[in-house]
């Protein structure tokens, strides 16, 4: 279900719940916002409201890939750049990294599974966005 992005930022200020399977319903509502957003890149589950560990961002091909509980562990190659966001009128400075290894969910079958995995570039940026995000960090 498409939902209202939520701008402020007492709510989105808050480190997110950890999320677990239920939320599939949630991260579905992340899924249909995000596609239904123009310009949009990604999306965390706070930003609709839902205070719970879950985004999902768009690949070059536009499509969504939901990650659950996302932790970077470490990045590579830092720089300061300015960023936009859907639910903040102003662009912020913030560091990122080129590189980023990251500790997610993933739901299969119902269940969550754990999985690591190494991103670059443009997904570099989105996901850590979105990690902030979940950390309460307002981007």
């Amino acid at each position: 279900m498409i939902k209202e992005l939520v701008k402020d930022e007492a709510v989105l200020s808050k480190r997110c719940a950890i999320a677990t399977a239920e939320d599939a319903a949630i991260a579905q509502d992340v899924v249909d916002t995000l596609a239904s957003l123009e310009d949009a890149a990604c999306l965390a589950a706070n930003q609709i409201g839902q205070a719970v560990a879950v985004g999902a961002y768009l690949d070059d091909e536009r499509k969504a890939h939901v990650l659950y509980n996302p932790k970077v562990i470490f990045g590579l190659g830092a720089a300061r750049v300015e960023e936009g966001c859907l639910t903040r009128d102003e662009p912020s400075k913030v560091t990122r990294y080129a590189k980023i290894k990251l500790s997610y969910d993933e739901l299969v079958d119902g269940e969550l599974k754990s999985r690591k995995r190494d991103f670059v570039g443009w997904e570099a940026q989105m996901i850590q966005h979105i990690a902030d995000h979940c950390a309460g960090k307002l981007v």
